[in-house]
C-alpha cells in the first residue's frame, strides 16, 4: 500500500507565517510538521510516499529529498500554481499511487495513530479514521455505528483527515479543482464506507493558537 500527504494548503489561518513558509515546513519542536507524518509512515512499513506540492511548493524537495534518509521512495506530485483542493488532489496523483487502495492523509494535522493498522484495511471504497468532536467542531462529520459510515445519524464524529481510498471513488472525475467530500456522501449513501473510531492524540494545526498549543505538548514530551 502507497500513502499520500496532501500538502499543498495555502494555510491562510496561519498568515503571516505561511506568506512565506509553506504549511508542510512549519516546525513543531524543532522539525517540519511534514517529516512526522513521514516518520510515522515509515516506521509503520510504507514504503512509497507521494506528497502534492501547491502554494510554495518549490521549497518542500530540497528540505524533504527523495525520502533515502527514511529508507523510502517520495515522489511529487506538482500542482502549482494553484493546488486542486482534496479531490482534484487525489485524482491528479491516481498515477503515482497505483491500482490498491492507498492511504491518504491530511497534512495538516499531527497525530500517535498507528498507520500500521491500515495496511490490512479491506477497502473497497473508502475507510476513514473518525475521532471524538474536539472543541472547534462540537457537530462532528459523519454518524459512525457497526464500522458504517453515514451522512446522518448518532455517535456523529469528526473525519481526521487519515483515509484509505480505492481508485474507482474517482472512477466518474475529471481533472480539475475538487473536494473528496462530495465522493465521500455519495458512496455513504450506497452503504460503501466503513470506519472506525480512534481516541489517542489528534491535533489540527490550522490556526496559531492550535499550532502553539501542540508546540507546547511536544516540548514539554
Amino acid at each position: 500500500m502507497r500513502a499520500m500527504i496532501l500538502a499543498a494548503g495555502r494555510g491562510e489561518r496561519l498568515r503571516p507565517l505561511t506568506d512565506t513558509l509553506p504549511k508542510p515546513l512549519v516546525e513543531i519542536a524543532g522539525k517540519p510538521l511534514i517529516e512526522y507524518h513521514i516518520e510515522s509512515l515509515a516506521r509503520a512499513g510504507f514504503g512509497e510516499i507521494v506528497i502534492n506540492q501547491g502554494h510554495l511548493g518549490d521549497m518542500l524537495p530540497p528540505i524533504i529529498g527523495d525520502g533515502s534518509r527514511w529508507n523510502i521512495t517520495i515522489y511529487w506530485s506538482d500542482e502549482q500554481p494553484e493546488a486542486l483542493e482534496t479531490g482534484g488532489g487525489i485524482h491528479k496523483a491516481l498515477p503515482l499511487l497505483g491500482s490498491s487502495p492507498f492511504l491518504v492523509i491530511n497534512g495538516d494535522i499531527w497525530t500517535d495513530y498507528p498507520f500500521s493498522r491500515l495496511r490490512a484495511i479491506k477497502c473497497s471504497w473508502a475507510h476513514l479514521v473518525m475521532i471524538p468532536n474536539p472543541p472547534q467542531h462540537p457537530e462532528g462529520d459523519f454518524a459512525l455505528n457497526n464500522a458504517r459510515i453515514k451522512n446522518q445519524g448518532e455517535n456523529r464524529l469528526t473525519f481526521s483527515g487519515i483515509g484509505v481510498y480505492h481508485p474507482r471513488l474517482f472512477d466518474d472525475c475529471t481533472a480539475g479543482k475538487f473536494s473528496v467530500v462530495p465522493l465521500l456522501r455519495s458512496a455513504m449513501e450506497n452503504q460503501l464506507v466503513t470506519g472506525e473510531k480512534y481516541a489517542g492524540k489528534w491535533e489540527d494545526i490550522g490556526t496559531s493558537e492550535r499550532l502553539e498549543a501542540i508546540r507546547k505538548l511536544l516540548q514539554s514530551g
